[in-house]
């Protein structure tokens, strides 16, 4: 930073300096808390302002699930078959490990 001895400060004084160089001070204090102007990006010439990037496209609509497969997943989740748990309470079918019928 600015290391100002007495000594300076008394020469600048006699010169008729200080006023111009404690307002430069400060106009340096308030510019240091402004951001820098921001500056544009160089456009990429490989680019068409719109479309998507090259080699890719526009997602899919997600295909509708066949017929009993939210059926099916309730079973294997209900079962134990989906994560390879079956549960061991007292209730249980020990050859299935399914919970049976309420």
């Amino acid at each position: 930073m600015n290391d100002i001895e007495p000594a300076d400060v008394r020469a600048m004084r006699e010169q008729g300096d200080l006023r111009a160089y404690l307002r430069q001070q400060i106009t340096t204090g308030r510019d240091r808390g402004k951001p820098p102007p921001a500056t544009a990006p160089e456009p990429n010439p490989h680019r068409i302002p719109g479309a998507w990037p090259t080699g890719s496209q526009p997602p899919q609509p997600i295909p509708e699930a066949p017929a009993g497969a939210w059926e099916a997943a309730l079973h294997r989740l209900r079962t134990g078959t989906q994560t390879g748990i079956r549960c061991e309470c007292r209730a249980c079918d020990p050859t299935t490990g399914s919970h049976p019928a309420a």
